[in-house]
This record gives structure tokens, C-alpha cells and sequence, in this order.
């Protein structure tokens, strides 16, 4: 956690930006959270027990901020709010599994574009430098909790 709060702040400094409380409160959210993806009110109602004088529009500037720095990615997973989760140029990408019922974010870690883009890239000299893919369904629990059609 240390390590990588560090490599946050280094870049935030690199870009001249100072390393706030702020910041750091909604950073630290971030990290222990790290299997959420958060939406700018749901980092709010975490930051503001341990920062009270924070506001709302603080967390959303600073939330585009971080977006802007590629500390953050910024997602739509169609439910009208953005969501936010860590950047990572080093891994290579992750999907999402979307519950229609309950909302739940599950994680899919295996890339099964990597050929694809390989493909595009050789037939169309397109350099792609990301993706994202969204299935939407219903989760375990929801699956479970539904009436067996006949």
C-alpha cells in the first residue's frame, strides 16, 4: 500500500501538484477498496468520516484530476453513475461481469482480446492502446434468488 501511495504522490509531484489531504484521504479510499469501483459519492460518504470539512466537489475534481493523471480510469457501467478503479499500464486488462439485479461489479481477469487487437493492428496498422468489455447478466445469488421457468 505504502509503495503504491508513493508512486502516486511521486507522479502527482512530477506534474507539480501538491499531495493534499485531500488527495491523500481519497487516494487511501481507493486502496482499501481496491476490489470496489467507486463512484464519486460513494468515495465521498467513505472520506467524509475521516475528513468532515471535505466536499462533494472537492471528490469530484479531484476524481478527474486523478482520471486526468491516469492514476484512476474513469468507467460507465450503464447504471448512470461513473465509477472509478486504479489505472494499470503494467497489467494487462481485466473485463467486467455487470448484475442486472443487484448492480454487483464482479472482475474478470482473463484478456480474451489480446488476439483480437493483435489481428486489427496487423490488418489495420491501427495502434490500439486500450479496451474495455462489459458483459451484463445476472450474478450467482441473483440467478439463484429467481423463479425456475418451466
Amino acid at each position: 500500500m505504502e509503495n503504491q501511495l508513493e508512486e502516486i504522490y511521486k507522479k502527482l509531484h512530477e506534474q507539480d501538484y501538491k499531495i493534499t489531504p485531500q488527495r491523500q484521504v481519497i487516494l487511501k479510499a481507493f486502496i482499501n477498496n481496491a476490489n470496489e469501483h467507486l463512484s464519486a459519492e460513494e468515495v465521498y460518504n467513505i472520506v467524509k468520516d475521516q475528513y468532515p470539512d471535505i466536499g462533494l466537489a472537492t471528490v469530484y475534481r479531484t476524481l478527474d484530476l486523478l482520471v486526468d493523471l491516469d492514476i484512476l480510469q474513469r468507467i460507465n457501467f450503464g447504471d448512470g453513475r461513473a465509477r472509478y478503479e486504479f489505472s494499470s499500464r503494467t497489467e494487462h486488462h481485466h473485463h467486467h461481469l455487470i448484475c442486472l439485479a443487484c448492480g454487483k461489479v464482479l472482475e474478470f481477469d482473463h484478456d480474451l482480446l489480446e488476439s483480437l487487437e493483435n489481428l486489427i493492428t496487423k490488418k489495420t496498422d491501427f495502434q490500439i492502446t486500450d479496451h474495455q468489455l462489459k458483459f451484463y447478466g445476472y450474478c450467482r445469488e441473483c440467478k439463484e434468488k429467481a423463479p425456475k421457468k418451466p
